[in-house]
């Protein structure tokens, strides 16, 4: 058996590609009468719940950014028909499949709650004021 090739994501993460699976399906687009004959699209499969590759926080983030792609059974779906070549809707595929994976290995910076300062509060306040002052003036003598 040789060994299998992983596809290095990030420094820590290394996907095996015995992990990811390749349907080859016809698509519309460029390719001319080839189009009708030659299954160029690629949909790369790669199950996201059963990976030994992710840690546990990159596959809930991975699952979340995934969206649609998921499907119930927690399979990552990637189409890939942009190019004429099985080749290289391959590669387009991979690559798009590493930039949602090393997108997911990113550790959110968490949000710091801020204040309004009291100048900011005050000026919110008189705009308030001279804007109700505006409206006031429109109105003529006795109609309240």
């Amino acid at each position: 058996m040789g060994l299998a090739v992983g596809i290095q994501v990030t420094s820590s993460i290394s996907i095996d590609e015995s992990e990811l699976e390749f349907d080859f399906i016809r698509t519309s687009g460029p390719g001319g009468q080839n189009v009708n004959k030659v299954a160029s699209g690629v949909q790369l499969r790669f199950d996201v719940r059963t990976s030994p590759s992710l840690p546990e926080d990159v596959r809930q983030r991975l699952e979340s950014l995934a969206g649609k792609r998921l499907t119930v059974d927690g399979i990552l779906v990637i189409d890939a028909r942009r190019f004429r070549t099985q080749e290289r809707n391959r590669q387009d595929a991979v690559e798009r499949f590493v930039n949602l994976v090393s997108k997911a290995a990113e550790v959110p910076t968490p949000r710091k709650k801020t204040k309004p300062t009291q100048a900011s509060k005050m000026r919110r306040l008189d705009e308030k004021r001279k804007r109700g002052e505006i409206k006031r003036m429109r109105k003529g003598v006795g109609e309240e």
